[in-house]
């Protein structure tokens, strides 16, 4: 059984008329998944709120109390160029964290083999003291703490497809040697970090800009897959982001629905062999409607398998 989870107030978060994360978003999925009739082979949850204590595993406390001092009563106001927050945002954002935090316990008490998180504001642009990109609170970093933390694991892999750099991602998790984060992304892109790298918790495969399928499964096949098998991981977490897709002009890459159904099935291979099949997904990017809908059922199909 696969969890769906996901909350009304992350339709609240209120970013303005030209903005490309609207509450649209989640209401494509929402009609995809009905129309493709998953809908009835789903086990839907209303998102948790979020602790104190789980956000304060990856971000630091004083960048919580200025998010927490900022929440406007009348808005939006900007935090950075691109990342706002309206009279709606703290607690979409706070459902947003929280349905990580509550897909790891389901998964781990065993009431789902696997989980999605329909969700918005994304997260993996967020640093340990800084919000960017859209985001507030690293929900997939919060997520992966909380299995760490409070379930006791002892290796977990992050993956990340968005075609943006999950740099709050890297950041936070830099230096701990309990988990894998592997990643693609176009580059050079915003937010202009990542490289190249294959080391002991890292893996970065970047991707120039008109790539599609063949540099993608490529890159994958070559760098996630053998250092994902190597590291054995307990859980497996993924970014999942579709803003790489050829129908999203948020980018200048060319993925297709059958790239994310193939390297959802691939992740599922290794989940398996390795983690007991526990996987916990949660939505980034993907702004073009129809696309990210289609390519989320498709991830969604192929995690329920």
């Amino acid at each position: 059984m696969l969890a769906y989870i996901t909350h009304a107030d992350c339709h609240l978060h209120d970013t303005g008329s030209l903005h490309p994360d609207q509450a649209e978003r989640l209401s494509a999925i929402d009609n995809q998944l009905i129309t493709s009739g998953l809908e009835f082979v789903l086990r839907q949850y209303d998102a948790d709120l979020v602790t104190r204590e789980a956000l304060e595993r990856v971000h630091d406390a004083d960048y919580l109390d200025r998010v927490y001092a900022i929440d406007p009563s009348d808005g939006p106001v900007a935090i950075d160029g691109d990342t706002v927050m309206s009279p709606g945002t703290l607690r979409a954002a706070e459902r947003a964290a929280g349905a990580g935090v509550q897909a790891v316990d389901l998964v781990m008490a065993g009431a789902a083999h696997s989980a999605f998180c329909a969700i918005r504001p994304p997260g993996h642009h967020a640093e340990r003291d800084k919000a960017m990109g859209f985001c507030l609170f690293d929900n997939i970093a919060v997520a992966a703490a909380h299995a760490l933390e409070a379930h006791d694991l002892n290796r977990v892999v992050i993956v990340d497809f968005d075609v943006h750099h999950g740099n709050g991602t890297e950041d936070i998790f830099a230096a701990e040697p309990r988990v894998l984060f592997c990643s693609t992304f176009q580059h050079p892109f915003y937010p202009f970090t990542g490289h190249e790298s294959d080391t002991a918790n890292l893996v970065d495969v970047p991707l120039s800009a008109g790539a599609g399928s063949a540099e993608f499964r490529a890159g994958v096949s070559e760098h996630w897959f053998p250092a994902i098998d190597a590291f054995r991981p307990e859980m497996v977490f993924i970014s999942a982001g579709f803003d790489a897709h050829v129908a999203d002009d948020m980018s200048h890459l060319s993925l297709t629905d059958p790239d994310y159904r193939w390297v959802t099935e691939e992740l599922v291979k290794l989940a398996k062999t390795h983690a007991n099949g526990r996987i916990v997904s949660m939505l980034e990017g993907g702004y073009e409607p129809a696309a990210l809908a289609r390519s989320v059922v498709a991830h969604i199909d192929a995690m329920i398998g």
